[in-house]
């Protein structure tokens, strides 16, 4: 029993610091390898790398509709309440979006949703692109939105899958909203 004891004694001991080695690197924080010198930065989280891609989006998107009025100002007064939208959905997907309480009264919620169209027009409504090109036709102007909003729903439809909870229910509300944009784009 003595010499068993002494011959696991001499396999275990030597294996000891590795197994230690080992176990103190899953303590290090992630974005850091065991043993790296110096802080190093965390990778970015994904819900957050989502959250900015459908906030640029929205920004490309919201400056189609900004060049579209500004060579057709006739389709303007149209066009007026789906860009109001699209301005919503930039703010909602931006880094200072207002979180909702779970249940506002009455009163709070009409001048908070009174205060962020306000801001989301003010904030989000960019000067028509140059490099945003326009169709010459108002009809052809009007189904190039339409494409993009299709385009942008299903994209956002798709990252569903990837994004946490609750930014899968504000991606999914966008793409319901975006896809009810492509038929008021398409009638006459």
């Amino acid at each position: 029993m003595p010499r068993r004891r002494a011959v696991r004694t001499a396999l275990v001991l030597p294996a000891l610091p590795a197994a230690a080695g080992l176990l103190g690197g899953c303590s290090d924080p992630p974005g850091r390898r065991s043993g790296a010198p110096g802080p190093s930065t965390p990778s970015p989280d994904p819900g957050e790398i989502l959250r900015e891609r459908a906030a640029r989006d929205s920004g490309a998107l919201l400056a189609r509709y900004d060049a579209t009025v500004a060579a057709h100002p006739r389709l303007a007064t149209r066009l007026r309440p789906l860009r109001a939208e699209v301005a919503l959905h930039v703010a909602a997907f931006g880094p200072a979006a207002p979180r909702r309480p779970a249940t506002p009264s009455p009163s709070a919620s009409a001048s908070a949703s009174a205060s962020a169209s306000a801001s989301a027009s003010a904030s989000a409504s960019p000067s028509p692109s140059a490099s945003v090109s326009v169709p010459s036709a108002e009809s052809a102007a009007l189904a190039a939105l339409a494409t993009q909003e299709r385009t942008l729903a299903g994209e956002r439809a798709a990252a569903l899958l990837d994004a946490p909870p609750e930014l899968a229910r504000l991606l999914a509300s966008v793409a319901a909203c975006g896809a009810g944009h492509v038929l008021l784009l398409k009638e006459k």
